[in-house]
């Protein structure tokens, strides 16, 4: 048996693989990667790689062996990840694996935004496939604006159409971490986690945050939905992408990514990473 992190060259699944190999040896850790070459550091630390592809349905027969645990990362191809999902459950079934993690989104089958639609076609069909499952419901990941202050500092304004809504956002280190604890612990099949950080805040305290560790006045500038996506495909954007996110925009407006289970902090036995640390971190990296 081994535990297999598909996607494990993306930003969450190198974070995953750092979370189990501080608790499992390596020899017990498999990567489903595309391209070797950049998989080599994973290589190099002990972790047996297996090359498949989510959209190479031929790639993934021999992704997977008979009792091992696996987390399927969702794919990063919007429009493109239930087809993409569905192959690699019938690879895991057809294997006879022991456990299928997925990393959803907040809410799971009562979100009612875009992005949520191929999350939930996934988990549907993850329960028709009759495999012991773990349902990781992500919420909002603080990076998804941290990684963006340059546009922020530039204009000193956060830009956005959440009117008040708030956000429990984490890490991605954070939901990582759930994700080991997961694979590696007891008593998490056939169940679902609610995964969130442990404060909610709303944009307006996102741009305080930055106001106190800069020492520059930020705003927030809350916009109509149109106005926001004009700006968004103004920044290069594509429209689909950007439609997207004015969207979820308006599902924090009305609270979808507010929840504070504390499910998250439970399972990595330790508070969540405070947005104010975050934040730091990325000032003092740019």
């Amino acid at each position: 048996m081994s535990i297999v992190v598909t996607g494990a060259t993306g930003a969450l699944g190198r974070l995953v693989v750092d979370a189990l190999l501080a608790t499992v040896p390596a020899g017990e850790v498999v990567a489903v990667v595309r391209d070797k070459e950049k998989a080599a550091a994973l290589a190099a630390r002990g972790v047996e790689l297996r090359i498949a592809d989510y959209s190479a349905p031929e790639t993934l027969a021999g992704a997977f062996r008979s009792g091992d645990r696996v987390l399927l990362i969702s794919g990063s191809e919007v429009g493109r990840r239930v087809a993409q999902h569905a192959a690699v459950i019938d690879a895991a079934k057809a294997a006879g694996i022991a456990q299928l993690a997925y990393t959803g989104i907040l809410g799971g089958p009562d979100a009612d935004f875009a992005l949520a639609d191929e999350h939930k076609a996934t988990e549907q069909l993850i329960l028709d496939s009759g495999l012991p499952y773990t349902f990781l419901r992500n919420g909002w990941y603080t990076e998804n604006y941290t990684a963006n202050l340059a546009p922020v500092l530039e204009h000193r304004a956060v830009v956005a159409n959440a009117g008040e809504g708030r956000i429990a956002s984490a890490t991605r280190a954070d939901y990582a971490a759930a994700a080991a604890a997961v694979l590696t612990g007891g008593g998490h099949l056939n169940t679902a986690y609610e995964l969130s950080g442990d404060t909610a805040w709303s944009l307006a305290e996102y741009a305080a945050v930055i106001s106190g560790l800069t020492g520059e006045t930020i705003v927030y500038n809350n916009v109509p939905a149109a106005a926001h996506q004009e700006i968004l495909v103004g920044a290069g954007l594509p429209e689909g992408f950007a439609a997207i996110l004015v969207d979820v925009d308006e599902a924090i407006g009305r609270g979808r990514l507010a929840g504070t289970s504390g499910d998250l902090a439970r399972l990595i036995g330790r508070p969540t990473t405070p947005l104010a640390e975050t934040v730091r971190a990325a000032l003092s990296a740019a």
